[in-house]
């Protein structure tokens, strides 16, 4: 079977130069005129300032946990965590700088050929893509074999492969919930001050935080988005490995590796059928359904080229075929899922135009209707995670649910891409209104734009989905490692782990949310200042400070990711070491469920609450500056730290909560 690894690491080194690939030709096109490249320099250099910044404070992180783990399990581990960490700050900032590149490119070209804007900025996302599970894949074979080699022992597989998760979970944690709070204070105080006080349209130079704002949708949707999604791909390969290394020893190591080489040759293919036809004139609905059918044409080719290579793998390598259909399940629940959010988030639905109707009463009636849709899609995308569950486990037995966890994410590389699209093109629409690009290039670039808020909210619905799969896949895996087959909640250490487990998210979420709301606050006060101050400003005759509002974001963001992100780490070790590692399980019981719930309910109010807004500014209820439209922006900014700060950062703390417990389960017993 070496020839799968070999195979394996060939798809991630393919991953790899991929990314360079959609890199080199992104950057053959033209970055237009002078001042269009002197905004994207702005977003670039505030963008990496940040990053650099985040990674410096992250750094004193990594080298204590490095040293605790290596005292406390094994040096092989803390080895793998270091790798793990390196891999995951990687895939953000080459992520990052194809993002911040793609962005003024995506613009310029839409002053000819919407066809070619959204393959630039497809191209962009796909360096996010390729890179992520290139590195990912690559970097878990490479650390799997060296401390193999170097440190032999019994437990060393589970112990090497949980390492270089927790590396990745901790950069993913830092980078999702920094960037989350920095985009987020940016954007609400952008919006309140910018659409609602000052009645100017969005991405308006005269605004002081809108280069602020572009810079958050790098941070937080790019670079926070890639190293949550690279740990989500090595956890699931890891819980799959753990569990088969445990049922069926090396085989079983070596079979979800192989389905993730399988998933991102896959990708690529998948990736060359991004190509829209190009379309003549100026029809909204029109660019959007053929951008909308060009994504979906990648994602359902990767997904058929992955399910039918998946299947001669099975049967090389176990050679059950309920293994196979477990795969299935969650190739099959990462589409529907998506199909979901879709219904939910989409501004062609029922549900958010009902949103948008409702903006017409004030902006209360906005608010509990975003949160009702919010609700009942939890409620469904719950039913259709407990069938795949369900069926995995009936079909493949106890390996059966971390492998359906490893179909679901086998397609990430193409996920991801258009993932990455939609923050490239929102940066494109603002770089068009800010450098004066006309009506018809701001009409493409929002027409891309608006598919992107819609994949952008489908694939936030993905990660939340992938939470769970993952998530659950770790549990089976920290049981079978701590010996116990169920969690009896009649116990109360038991219990007590449940209810902690349940209440963390809402912790969790509370931090973050409050800290937006404090950054955002001294955004809107920062920028009533420079209106207030700056003579000239309202008339565009002088230019806001945008360094000024950059750092109040930046601060802000470094300062408050510390406490949430901590607690994910040590409420775990501190449970298990007072109530042992039943206890643990209970508490891990309880977040996935509760936290899952909170993440898909957040993920899809938010994103209603967005393109109910952007409905409204298509024309309809009267368009831009009417009542309407400010109770939508009202909506739009209670959505925003839902959609992309604490709704996503649920899903990494599950996940670093679950993997912090299976590497420290020896202490707990």
């Amino acid at each position: 079977m070496t020839w799968l690894m070999i195979f394996s690491l060939l798809a991630g080194a393919g991953g790899l130069l991929a990314a360079g690939y959609f890199s080199w030709w992104m950057k053959r096109h033209g970055r237009g005129t002078a001042k269009m490249q002197e905004i994207s320099r702005a977003i670039q250099k505030g963008a990496m300032a940040f990053l650099s910044r985040e990674y410096k404070v992250l750094t004193l992180f990594i080298l204590l946990m490095a040293l605790i783990l290596g005292f406390a399990i094994h040096l092989y581990t803390a080895f793998a965590f270091l790798f793990g960490a390196i891999c995951s700050a990687t895939a953000g900032y080459i992520a990052m700088r194809g993002a911040t590149h793609a962005n003024v490119r995506t613009a310029n070209a839409a002053k000819e050929s919407f066809g070619r804007a959204l393959r630039i900025a497809f191209a962009g996302g796909a360096v996010l893509g390729m890179s992520v599970v290139g590195l990912g894949l690559a970097g878990l074979i490479v650390a799997y074999y060296i401390l193999t080699l170097i440190f032999p022992t019994s437990d060393m597989p589970v112990k090497i492969v949980a390492g270089f998760g927790f590396g990745a979970s901790s950069v993913a944690l830092f980078a999702r919930v920094g960037g989350g709070i920095f985009t987020k204070a940016a954007d609400v105080g952008a919006d309140l001050v910018g659409k609602v006080e000052s009645n100017i349209p969005e991405d308006d130079p005269r605004n002081p935080a809108v280069i602020a704002d572009n810079v958050g949708d790098n941070v937080g949707d790019i670079a926070g988005m890639g190293s949550d999604l690279l740990e989500s791909y090595v956890a699931s390969l890891i819980s799959a490995m753990t569990v088969g290394w445990l049922l069926y020893g090396g085989i079983g190591v070596i079979l979800p590796i192989a389905i993730g080489g399988a998933g991102i040759l896959s990708g690529i293919i998948g990736s060359a059928f991004v190509k829209p036809s190009e379309l003549k004139g100026t029809d909204f609905q029109q660019q959007t359904q053929k951008a909308r059918s060009a994504l979906n044409r990648g994602t359902f080719i990767t997904i058929g080229l992955t399910a039918v290579v998946t299947y001669f793998l099975v049967a090389y390598t176990i050679g059950q075929i309920g293994i196979f259909i477990s795969v299935l399940c969650g190739l099959a629940a990462g589409l529907l899922i998506g199909l979901i959010t879709e219904h939910y988030t989409s501004d062609k639905e029922a549900a958010v135009q009902n949103i948008a109707h409702a903006s017409v009463r004030g902006a209360a009636p906005n608010i509990i209707s975003g949160l009702s849709i919010g609700m009942a899609s939890a409620a469904l995308s719950a039913v259709l995670v407990c069938v795949a569950v369900y069926l995995a486990y009936y079909f493949g037995g106890l390996y059966g649910v971390p492998m359906a966890a490893v179909g679901l994410l086998a397609i990430l590389s193409i996920i991801l891409s258009i993932d990455g699209y939609g923050p490239i093109t929102d940066n494109a629409a603002g770089i068009a209104e800010m450098a004066g690009m006309g009506t018809e290039t701001r009409h493409r670039a929002e027409a891309l734009d608006s598919v992107g808020n819609t994949t952008a909210a489908i694939n936030k619905g993905f990660a939340a989905c992938s939470a769970v799969f993952t998530a659950f896949a770790l549990v089976s895996a920290y049981a079978q490692v701590a010996g116990f087959k169920f969690v009896n909640l009649t116990h109360p250490p038991v219990l007590i782990g449940v209810l902690i487990g349940g209440m963390m998210p809402f912790l969790f979420c509370s931090l973050l949310i409050n800290a937006v709301g404090k950054a955002a606050m001294k955004m809107v006060n920062e920028v009533r200042r420079q209106f207030r101050e700056i003579t000239g400003l309202m008339e565009g005759t002088s230019k806001p400070d945008y360094t000024r509002c950059i750092d109040i974001s930046t601060r802000a963001a470094l300062k408050e990711m510390i406490l949430p992100s901590t607690l994910a780490v040590t409420v775990p070790l501190f449970l298990g070491l007072v109530l042992g590692a039943e206890a643990v399980g209970g508490l891990l019981t309880g977040s996935i469920i509760i936290g899952s719930m909170l993440a898909i309910l957040m993920a899809n109010s938010g994103g209603a609450w967005d393109n109910a807004k952007k409905f409204i500014e298509a024309g309809n209820l009267g368009g831009k500056g009417t009542f309407p439209h400010k109770n939508a922006v009202i909506g739009d900014t209670v959505g925003d730290p839902f959609k992309d700060t604490a709704g996503p950062s649920i899903d990494i703390l599950i996940k670093v909560m679950s993997i912090v417990s299976l590497i420290f389960v020896g202490l707990f017993i």
